[in-house]
């Protein structure tokens, strides 16, 4: 079976050059239409809960003081600034792998940059990576809780019904995941550019109750109110941070829309519909600070309650559909790669690429946000769990950006340290508080990180131990070839492909074939699958053929991590005849032994993913009836 060639890490979306959309008005306002609903879909419903939240674990409780509101609403406009803006918008966007933003592929630039393909770069991914799982599965929680939970205001009587509805939306989102979601995301950036405007309305219509509230803009509010608040402070900023969770959608999703069209959304709608929802909260609350209950809905007059928490619940189930689509994404990639076990993929479109279907990770996405819904049972009690993983993955972003600056950008350390460093700064003071909450749902990431890093680092040691392992008893294909070639072995009328992960050696199928059957096909192509480290390779570049001899070749197919991966059309569209051609791989039967280099539990945890594994044909997309798989046992 071929082993991936690389370690970088893939992106989430479905690339185009990084300034799609500038080739056409029509194109260009298209794709930042599209943005608002995709890429800020979950950065958009923050307003539902995070000024509350933040003043809650500011008043403890009680009613929120003028200073609380001033310091706290001055606090989150400037998380928006500094974050989003200044750190995403205007610097982590400039770094694109060939289109392509996120984490992933922000380790890739790095990596790349370094020279080299493991270290301490692999570890801030795979952290990366697990923290995106943990946001992904408590994102459609706390979204669609916090929407549902508006009916309460409508009348009280509905309070008994808020967990079971936010269920039944919630199963019923990831029920339909297997039809696509090509058709629902037309509809996307309209709704959620109303939902905008909405809310920027709704903030609007409250500034005239306390128009002093503008001066939150003075960030001297929130550092005064930091510096006099102490440990209630910090509990405080720790929500705060809830109101650009959904940032890194903005450099994850650049592949997909573009820079031009996610900064333009930004700036022209959604960052001023964000800034005057706030402020009207605020200011409503400095006249009515008894409607820290709910200041969100309480923004709209009564009669207006019913239609905002129906749109606030679809908004909500969009901002989840983006994560979920972003998981199912993340999750090919990393199988790609070699970093988790080979998973079924669908394609739910004929057009868009980037429109794919994991059953596995659908159910078990379903599966977590079920029980944490189940568990926590209001938005409220999520907000604590939410916070870690975000504030986790922008710190990893920074540290990688910091590399990127210095070595890829060619920026120098002491001027990519001055950009960056502040950055870093703010962060590690959110992660610091949010890490108050550990006790209070702060775990759940960490748990859900640290299953899903160890099972990656599992999975990759393992891969690796089993490669050195398969090539300690390798046959070397050039004495093998003169050997096969000697007129010894009877030749058989047809051709046979045999893969394996490493060219130089006979594969381990081919050998047994030869030693079980005693026979060799008339021609015998060694297929090597490598992916590389960008997103998408031209079919010009995609398959390489080398003739050994009249008998064998060696065919290397290159795959980005972008891409499904499909053995046959790959090796049909450059010109080789595939139409009887057989395919031999080795089945590989894991025994756990003390001897090898990881821990017994650790094998064991190993054989346990491999177990889970697609069949390689089904993920290579080699039919059925045209596929040979020959066993052979080996320790771990």
């Amino acid at each position: 079976m071929s082993a991936p060639a690389t370690t970088g890490f893939p992106t989430s979306q479905t690339p185009l050059p990084a300034d799609a959309g500038h080739g056409s008005k029509t194109s260009f306002w298209a794709l930042t239409l599209g943005s608002v609903g995709v890429v800020y879909g979950d950065i958009g419903t923050s307003p539902l809960y995070a000024l509350k939240e933040s003043l809650h674990a500011a008043s403890g409780g009680h009613g929120p003081t003028r200073e609380m509101v001033f310091g706290v609403v001055s606090l989150i406009l400037w998380a928006l600034i500094l974050i989003v803006t200044l750190k995403y918008v205007l610097i982590v966007m400039r770094a694109d792998n060939d289109g392509e933003g996120g984490t992933p592929s922000l380790v890739a630039l790095a990596q790349r940059a370094l020279g080299r393909t493991g270290g301490p770069v692999i570890v801030l991914g795979m952290v990366g990576v697990a923290l995106f799982y943990g946001d992904a599965i408590i994102t459609p929680a706390i979204s669609v809780l916090s929407a549902v939970e508006g009916l309460k205001l409508v009348t009280p009587a509905f309070e008994p019904y808020v967990v079971p509805l936010g269920l039944a939306i919630l199963i019923g989102l990831f029920a339909v995941q297997s039809h696509g979601t090509a058709r629902v995301a037309t509809f996307f950036g309209p709704i959620t550019a109303l939902w905008f405007l909405v809310m920027a309305l709704g903030g609007v219509s409250h500034l005239a109750e306390d128009p002093s509230i503008v001066g939150a803009f003075n960030p001297a509010h929130g550092i005064s109110f930091l510096l006099g608040h102490g440990t209630a402070g910090l509990l405080a900023l720790g929500a705060v941070f809830l109101a650009v969770t959904g940032a890194e959608a903005l450099y994850a999703d650049m592949g997909h829309f573009g820079r031009g069209p996610i900064r333009t959304a930004w700036f022209g709608l959604v960052l001023p519909a964000l800034a005057l929802n706030y402020l009207g909260q605020g200011a409503m609350l400095l006249a009515h600070p008894e409607r820290i209950e709910n200041p969100f809905f309480l923004l709209y007059p009564s009669w207006a309650l019913l239609p905002m928490v129906l749109l606030a619940t679809v908004a909500t189930v969009i901002a989840s559909q983006a994560v979920i689509t972003g998981t199912f994404s993340i999750t090919q990639q990393a199988m790609q790669l070699g970093l988790l076990p080979r998973m079924r993929v669908q394609r739910t479109s004929e057009t868009e690429k980037g429109q794919i279907y994991i059953p596995r990770v659908n159910w078990w996405l379903l599966v977590a946000v079920v029980f944490l819904v189940v568990l926590f049972k209001s938005s409220s009690a999520l907000a604590a769990a939410y916070g870690i993983a975000v504030t986790g993955d922008m710190v990893i972003t920074a540290c990688l950006i910091f590399i990127v600056a210095w070595r890829f950008w060619r920026w120098s350390p002491v001027l990519a340290a001055l950009v960056i460093a502040p950055f870093l700064l703010i962060e590690l003071v959110f992660l610091s508080a949010n890490a108050l909450k550990l006790l209070h749902g702060g775990w759940v990431p960490l748990t859900i990180g640290a299953g899903l890093v160890t099972a990656m680092r599992t999975w990759r040691t393992g891969s690796r131990l089993i490669a050195e392992e398969i090539h300690r008893r390798r046959v070397p294909l050039s004495e093998f070839t003169r050997m096969a070639e000697s007129g010894s072995i009877r030749q058989v009328p047809g051709t046979a492909a045999f893969l394996t992960g490493t060219p130089g050696d006979t594969p381990g199928a081919l050998l047994h074939n030869v030693k079980h059957n005693r026979v060799l096909h008339a021609h015998n192509m060694i297929v090597h699958v490598v992916t590389e480290d960008l997103p998408r390779v031209t079919e010009t570049e995609r398959v390489r053929v080398r003739r050994l001899s009249d008998v064998f070749s060696c065919a290397t197919v290159h795959f980005g991590f972008m891409e499904l991966p499909d053995l046959p059309r790959a090796l049909a569209a450059a010109g080789l005849d595939t139409g009887n051609l057989s395919y031999f791989l080795t089945r590989r039967v894991l025994v756990a032994s003390p001897e090898t280099g990881m821990p017994v539990w650790q094998d064991r945890l190993y054989i346990a993913l491999a177990r889970t594994a697609t069949d390689a044909s089904r993920y290579f997309r080699i039919p059925v009836d045209r596929a040979v798989e020959i066993g052979a046992q080996i320790k771990i």
